[in-house]
């Protein structure tokens, strides 16, 4: 008589130990997620717009320069093209922000 009844309640007890924890888990899942305001690195968005800009800046100043110059010029556009394109990316970068659910 025993034997009948222990067997089913050990199978409940197995099972309803399977189910905790994936409700405590999930419980606590839920109340992590929080609402934060998320802005692109700035440092990151420079050293691209930096690049970006250096070589737009060569291909112009090669394209401008004339004769002999041409060196000269495209060292003088890649250094103007450098500096103005970190400046651009980083007031970007600035203003490229948003809310994420973390």
């Amino acid at each position: 008589m025993r034997a009948k009844i222990i067997a089913p309640a050990l199978m409940f007890l197995a099972v309803g130990a399977t189910l905790l924890p994936a409700t405590a888990a999930e419980a606590r899942h839920r109340h992590v997620t929080h609402r934060v305001w998320v802005c692109e690195n700035p440092r990151h968005a420079g050293n691209t717009g930096t690049i970006v800009g250096a070589i737009g800046g060569a291909l112009v100043g090669n394209a401008v320069s004339s004769g002999g110059g041409k060196t000269g010029g495209t060292l003088i556009g890649a250094g103007l093209g450098g500096v103005a394109g970190h400046q651009i990316a980083k007031q970007h970068a600035k203003r490229n922000c948003h809310y994420e659910y973390r």
